[in-house]
């Protein structure tokens, strides 16, 4: 594709994102400055139409992008930094909320990427599979009963109350405390997925009914799925695709299971930000929208996945500008925390130390 039918198709592009109206070639030399005839723009149309990436909805209409145009201008024209100052603003107020939990920093997120966008978010918190045991803590609740606690290195928690058969003592809870960190601690959490048995059995010096009923509930709230959170969902019926009730209806069925929206948000594993459009996406279901997800990470640890769903003719300039800014002030934000749980750290061995 020459220089001038790149203009020519990311003008169109971006005049039936602000419009939602087909295009034509006097919008174009109105509204975009293009240096040639209304002529020479249409010859342009033609042959962009002729190679697929324009669409004709009637005779006497004019172009709207075929999902070939959108994901040309995806991949080759887009303005990644399509971001304003006060957007920048608000962003870095809203991430420079402390949080107790990364799935909290999840929805946070979320939501700062919908009230920018106006765009529908869905988000689920980071994949416990990918993750490593940071630690696990057992708490004797009763004389039948304790609190287990596992967290992981990139701040996800994970609680559950454990029932025996049989009592169990304030010495077997802290005997295990010492076992399971001193196998799990910095192991992946599938390592739970193995026979912890065959090791921990022959070092307990107790009744092995108290580590079976432990292993299967730690098991089970680890292969639990994430929770699926969901802002501005109206955002989506103000959009003129909306008003087709067929579409809205489909929306909102997407919305309702969590099924398909997790197995969307935990697809294009390869790439920090996804982009599919209309028949890119793997799930019927998906055909008349465009997703994109955002798995962000900050020094190679997964926070979570966001993903934002819309039209095809989603402004993808403006959504990708706010991904990519975002992704950046996450990883400043970590790496200050990161830096000063450190030196916090130094500070409390050297006290240790001292006395």
């Amino acid at each position: 594709m020459d220089d001038r039918k790149k203009k020519v198709l990311q003008a169109i592009v971006e005049e039936y994102i602000n419009t939602a109206e087909p295009v034509s070639s006097n919008a174009l030399t109105k509204n975009h400055g293009l240096n040639c005839s209304s002529a020479t723009i249409r010859n342009e149309m033609a042959d962009l139409e002729k190679s697929g990436y324009l669409d004709k909805t009637h005779t006497s209409s004019g172009r709207i992008p075929s999902e070939k145009g959108y994901r040309y201008y995806v991949d080759e024209l887009l303005n990644d930094s399509d971001i304003s100052k006060e957007e920048i603003k608000y962003i870095s107020s809203k991430l420079e909320t402390k949080v107790n939990e990364i799935e909290d920093l999840t929805k946070i997120t979320a939501n700062t990427i919908s009230e920018v966008t106006h765009y529908t978010t869905v988000s689920i918190g980071p994949r416990p599979t990918t993750q490593l045991i940071e630690e696990i803590k057992f708490v004797l609740l009763g004389s039948r009963m304790i609190l287990a606690v596992i967290l992981t290195d990139s701040g996800l928690v994970r609680e559950t109350i454990i029932k025996f058969d049989e009592d169990i003592t304030e010495r077997q809870v802290e005997t295990m405390n010492y076992m399971f960190n001193n196998k799990l601690k910095h192991q992946p959490i599938e390592t739970i997925d193995r026979p912890l048995e065959d090791y921990l059995y022959d070092e307990m010096t107790y009744s092995v009914r108290v580590i079976k009923p432990v292993i299967e509930q730690l098991k089970k709230v680890l292969e639990e799925d994430n929770k699926v959170y969901l802002e501005g969902a109206n955002k989506a019926f103000e959009l003129p695709e909306f008003n087709s009730l067929e579409v809205a209806k489909n929306f909102i069925n997407i919305l309702d299971t969590k099924e398909l929206v997790s197995e969307m948000l935990n697809s294009g594993i390869a790439e920090d930000i996804n982009v599919y459009i209309g028949d890119e996406n793997p799930k019927e279901e998906l055909r008349d929208f465009s997703v994109v997800t955002f798995r962000h990470k900050v020094n190679g640890k997964e926070l979570g996945t966001i993903g934002i769903i819309g039209p095809k003719r989603m402004d993808y300039s403006k959504v990708i500008s706010v991904m990519k800014y975002i992704s950046k002030k996450l990883n400043e934000e970590y790496s200050k925390t990161t830096e000063k749980g450190e030196n916090n750290g130094k500070k409390r061995r050297k006290k240790d130390k001292q006395e």
